[in-house]
């Protein structure tokens, strides 16, 4: 299975012929689409989610289906033909993948936001994307987790004891769009010292196996 990084907090999985793309978003390059044949949708905010991106992608391959929590359905603007509505413990297959909802909320930003319903997926019983949210999938051993690193919503002791929670073989930085090359230095010097497994951040468009 290969896993690319692209901006913010968008991962493209390939296996098997199979494409599958997580959370293509304002702040991700559109080539993340290329030659997708399935996209999960975490939550409704638009650095996770581009309606416009995902309408070229589309119109370039009309096969491809987008699978989300329901409450996003409405966000799509035509799509909702090829949307497929998931709820939280659903186990389901995009792009010939094996993939499982979990969690159910968006992580709190402020008591006086209303927060939105968000997903986390466990991709091929290995690799998790949790949205933007730090809930832990307590029934699987996961061996990928991307690790959002940076949010209105986020500090990151957080991070670390998610990480910590998950207990994953290796960590990949997720949500770091919102960073500056001194805030990179600084979040991935201590994920690095803190999280106690295998850490790194990918820059944009890079892969791993």
């Amino acid at each position: 299975m290969r896993l690319t990084k692209f901006g913010h907090s968008c991962v493209r999985v390939e296996r098997d012929g199979g494409v599958l793309v997580i959370d293509p978003g304002a702040f991700s390059e559109p080539a993340a689409l290329d030659g997708v044949d399935a996209v999960l949708v975490t939550h409704e905010h638009f650095d996770h989610l581009d309606v416009g991106q995902l309408t070229d992608a589309l119109a370039r391959r009309p096969s491809v289906t987008i699978h989300t929590h329901p409450s996003v359905l409405p966000k799509l603007d035509g799509l909702g033909e090829v949307a497929t509505a998931v709820e939280s413990g659903e186990r389901f297959e995009a792009a010939g993948i094996p993939v499982r909802a979990y969690g159910g909320w968006h992580a709190e930003i402020h008591p006086d936001l209303p927060r939105v319903p968000n997903l986390g997926f466990l991709i091929a019983d290995s690799v998790y994307h949790p949205g933007d949210s730090f809930d832990v999938p307590t029934d699987a051993e996961v061996d990928t987790l991307f690790v959002p690193v940076s949010a209105p919503w986020l500090k990151l002791s957080e991070a670390v004891e998610f990480v910590r929670a998950v207990a994953p073989r290796r960590a990949l930085a997720l949500h770091d769009g919102l960073l500056n090359d001194a805030g990179h230095k600084v979040t991935d010097g201590n994920m690095t010292k803190l999280a106690g497994c295998d850490y790194a951040r990918l820059p944009a468009g890079t892969s791993v196996r």
